[in-house]
């Protein structure tokens, strides 16, 4: 027990200090503190609200990749800007509302229609949520950004930029082991290791353009996932000549 002065003493306890809390009930107050302050909430550690957003070790919720489901729900989020555009992917398993981050595409100073070229590459099936930010963002012609990628072909639409509520959103995911990402993401995990609150308790917006997709995914494109559209079937007279030579 450090000593303050000769007359006062520092205690410090955090949740596994108090025997009375069972497993569960730590897993609900985890899932339900703030994830900046998790650490002064389970340690006793004082905090004045800066560190790690999502303060769960990377390893956690990393996986090895594999072949998505075709009957999984898919949806990516989209940050544009000049200097970095960040689209990132999500698998959404509706048996057990597990999110698996799949893929990215981590570009600057880029064209709009090099980005399109990307994530059309990925699936041009698949909708988006993008920046609501995009909406002010003029190119030399002055269009919007968010018209001008939908009129290359994308399926957009605006996600809500509640920030807190997003971020919110993304950790009770973690928090809970319903959000979970590719190994083969490295930009995310760059990104994902640094994202942090200064010590004001605000978050601190540099090289979070991957977390910024993935706030938006989470908040406003999880209900607009879809599957892959069934196959086209053969023509009409590919297959009945099929059938002619099969003796049919």
């Amino acid at each position: 027990m450090p000593e303050v002065t000769p007359s006062k003493y520092l205690v410090q306890a955090g949740w596994d200090d108090v025997p009375h809390l069972d497993e569960k009930t730590k897993a609900e107050l985890r899932a339900s503190a703030e994830p900046h302050l998790l650490t002064s909430r389970t340690e006793g550690a004082p905090s004045l609200g800066a560190g790690a957003i999502y303060p769960i070790p990377l390893e956690e919720i990393l996986v090895d990749p594999f072949k998505v489901p075709d009957y999984w729900h898919r949806i990516y989020g989209l940050d544009v800007g000049w200097n970095r555009t960040a689209a990132i992917w999500g698998a959404l398993n509706r048996d057990t509302d597990v999110l698996y981050l799949y893929a990215e595409h981590y570009r600057g100073q880029a064209e709009p229609s090099a980005h399109v070229q990307a994530i059309k590459a990925r699936g041009d099936w698949i909708p988006g949520v993008i920046d609501p930010a995009s909406v002010g963002s003029g190119q030399r012609d002055g269009k919007r950004l968010i018209i001008e990628y939908q009129e290359l072909g994308l399926n957009l639409m605006m996600a809500e930029n509640s920030r807190e509520a997003g971020l919110k959103m993304v950790w009770d995911r973690i928090a809970t082991g319903r959000l979970l990402v590719f190994r083969s993401m490295r930009n995310w995990q760059a990104e994902y290791r640094i994202y942090r609150r200064d010590t004001e308790g605000k978050v601190i917006k540099n090289n979070d353009h991957a977390m910024d997709a993935t706030r938006y995914l989470v908040i406003s494109g999880l209900i607009l996932a879809k599957t892959e559209p069934p196959k086209m079937m053969m023509g009409h007279n590919s297959m009945a000549g099929s059938l002619t030579k099969a003796g049919y």
